[in-house]
């Protein structure tokens, strides 16, 4: 069966229905349009942003892609975010091709660390923003990014309600607890489900990371979502990653999702640092009684089948939840407590096992 002819008036009609959340106008009558590439079923253009707002732009892009991806001969759709138009001296010819971007999407940043899970509910995003705080604390410059867009949950651990600014057409990120941080928590509302697949995510972290002014970073630490599903394979594909540490609880039923996750990271040749056991033990603080509420040797069970450091034994510890839920982590809450120095020697292995693997940044364009 032959495929539909995919057209420039069909494209152009299929994106009329994306309009304005502000303005109240479709895309193209703005003038938004640029730079379209049709090459048998493949589509790219430019949206040219001019004061649109951040949540705006989130909002036209995902709309933009949803459009293209459902037009019937469309198996392929790129669309990048620019600028408004250039003067009419320096504007390519109609139906020109855009210039391919040569350099890095963070030239800036040194080392980026993706935080990982094989399934939900182990704490991985507690791990990722304290371990974020206890290598700042080692006087490095950070940043993290809420790349868990199905659970973007990093904001409010944080206590960052703020929107982020912009400047020359670029996101400045919000600062907290003497961090740089992007989520999409930030720029849509607390109640609005968001429904990705994984060219959106794609596209979403490249965003992350090109329209972002992260400026220079020692570590730039991600978020990701749980799991090995469209979500994690696309993220692990788009990001530039120095290494990754998998997060586990010691029960029998996580380490069996988290056995997929280290697969699938060996799989993408992505360097990993390590294992975290997480929720380890609980520590009475009346009689000072340990339990193992989910089980023992898990995570170095795991580290040992795979032939991976375990990083940490980190407790469960109800003053860490507290934290999270009031914008003020363990670490910055009580930096002397002993959950606090579990994740400062967190940190520490970090550092020594990204010496020990790291290599240089791809460029991704």
């Amino acid at each position: 069966m032959v495929s539909p002819v995919v057209t420039e008036q069909a494209v152009l009609s299929a994106l009329r229905a994306v309009r304005d959340p502000d303005q109240q106008r479709d895309i193209v009558s703005l003038g938004l349009v640029k730079d379209l590439v049709i090459e048998g079923s493949q589509v790219s253009l430019t949206l040219a942003f001019t004061d649109q707002k951040p949540a705006a732009k989130v909002e036209l892009h995902s709309a933009t892609r949803r459009a293209l991806a459902q037009l019937e001969g469309v198996s392929g759709v790129a669309v990048r975010m620019g600028s408004a138009p250039a003067p009419a001296a320096h504007r390519p010819a109609p139906g020109a091709r855009a210039e391919p971007e040569a350099a890095p999407l963070i030239p800036e940043v040194e080392r980026t660390i993706a935080v990982s899970s094989g399934k939900g509910g182990v704490g991985k995003s507690t791990v990722a923003v304290n371990l974020a705080l206890a290598l700042r604390a080692t006087g490095a410059v950070v940043g993290i990014v809420d790349a868990d867009v199905y659970g973007p949950d990093v904001p409010l651990m944080l206590g960052a309600r703020g929107k982020p600014g912009m400047f020359e057409n670029r996101i400045i990120p919000v600062e907290a607890h003497g961090m740089k941080m992007m989520s999409i928590g930030l720029l849509v509302s607390e109640r609005e489900p968001l429904i990705w697949r994984g060219p959106m995510l794609d596209s979403f972290i490249k965003q992350m990371l090109r329209d972002v002014n992260w400026g220079p970073l020692d570590y730039l630490v991600f978020d990701m979502p749980p799991g090995t599903g469209d979500a994690q394979l696309s993220l692990s594909q788009v990001i530039p990653l120095t290494g990754a540490i998998v997060v586990t609880t010691p029960q029998e039923v996580a380490l069996l999702d988290v056995r997929k996750a280290i697969a699938m990271f060996r799989k993408l040749n992505v360097p990993l640092l390590g294992v975290v056991e997480n929720m380890s033990h609980f520590v009475c603080p009346h009689c000072h009684e340990r339990t193992d509420i989910f089980g023992t040797t898990g995570g170095a069970r795991i580290a040992e089948e795979f032939g991976l450091p375990l990083l940490a034994q980190l407790p469960l510890d109800p003053e860490t939840r507290v934290g999270g839920d009031e914008g003020m982590p363990i670490t910055v809450r009580r930096p002397q407590s002993p959950q606090a120095a579990a994740f400062r020697k967190l940190a520490e292995a970090v550092i020594a096992r990204v010496g020990s693997v790291a290599h240089p940044l791809p460029t991704i364009s």
